[in-house]
C-alpha cells in the first residue's frame, strides 16, 4: 500500500504523455485525504487533468472523510474492489483513473528499523498509477468534490517489492499479503481506460525489478552489510 507520494511535475507529464492539460500544478508531496491530480476520460473520450482528493469517498457519506481516522480510502484492493462499498460502484461504472507520481514512498523494515524507500522509475519518467474515481457532492454545500483512490496488488515474492513493509512473523512468506501499486504503460492506457473490467484487471500487477531506480534498496544492502 501506498500512503505518501509526489505529484509528477506538469511539464514532465506532459511530455511523457504528449498531450498539454488544461488545468496547472505544481509538484507537491501527497498524503491520505489531501489533495492530488488525476488522469480520466473527459468529453469525447479525451484525457484530462482533475484536481481532487486522495481518499475515495463512499457513496452517500456526510463528510469527505470517514468518521474514525483509523479508517483510510486511498488504497484499494484489487481483490475486493468490485465488493466493497466505497469502491464497487466507481469500479463497476469503468471510472479509472491514472495518478502522475514522480516518486511514492514505501517502508523496508529489513534493519530492524524502519527505512523509507522513495520508489522511482530507473528511466526518470513519471509514473501513471492505477486508480478509481468518483465524485462526491457535499451535502452542506453542494460542493462537488472529486475523489480518488490508488489501486494495489499482492507482491509477495516480488524481489524488491517483497522486501517493503513489515512482515507478520505469524505468517510464512508467501502468506504475508504485502502490497504494491501499479504502473500502467503509455501503450496500455487505451485498454485501460475503455476495457472491460477484466481487460482493465489483466493490467493489476507489479512492475519487474528492471522498471525501478534501485538507490534506496542499494543503501539498505550497504546498511545491512555494514552489521555482518
Amino acid at each position: 500500500m501506498c500512503n505518501l507520494y509526489n505529484v509528477s511535475p506538469k511539464e514532465e507529464f506532459e511530455r511523457y504523455v504528449r498531450k498539454q492539460f488544461r488545468i496547472g500544478w505544481e509538484p507537491h508531496t501527497v498524503g491520505p485525504f489531501q489533495h492530488g491530480v488525476f488522469i480520466r476520460t473527459g468529453a469525447a473520450n479525451d484525457i484530462e487533468a482533475v484536481d481532487g482528493q486522495w481518499g475515495m469517498i463512499a457513496p452517500r457519506s456526510k463528510g469527505r472523510r470517514p468518521d474514525s481516522r483509523a479508517i483510510l480510502t486511498n488504497n484499494a484492493r484489487i481483490e475486493s474492489i468490485a465488493e466493497r462499498f466505497t469502491y464497487r460502484d466507481s469500479w463497476k461504472a469503468g471510472r479509472r483513473c491514472l495518478i502522475p507520481a514522480i516518486w511514492y514512498q514505501e517502508p523496508n523494515w529489513e534493519t530492524g528499523k524502519n527505512i523509507w524507500w522513495r520508489l522511482q522509475r530507473a528511466d526518470g519518467a513519471p509514473w501513471a498509477l492505477a486508480g478509481i474515481w468518483s465524485e462526491w457532492t457535499d451535502p452542506a454545500t453542494g460542493e462537488i468534490v472529486p475523489n480518488f483512490s490508488m489501486i494495489t496488488c499482492n507482491c509477495d515474492g516480488h524481489p524488491l517489492l517483497g522486501r517493503l513493509h513489515k512482515p507478520d512473523p505469524k505468517l510464512p512468506d508467501d502468506a504475508q499479503d504485502k502490497r504494491a501499486v501499479a504502473h500502467i504503460g503509455r501503450e496500455q492506457w487505451e485498454q485501460w481506460f475503455h476495457g472491460s473490467t477484466d481487460e482493465a484487471m489483466e493490467l493489476i500487477h507489479p512492475q519487474p525489478i528492471e522498471a525501478f531506480d534501485l538507490a534506496d534498496a542499494q543503501r539498505t544492502d550497504h546498511a545491512l552489510a555494514a552489521r555482518t
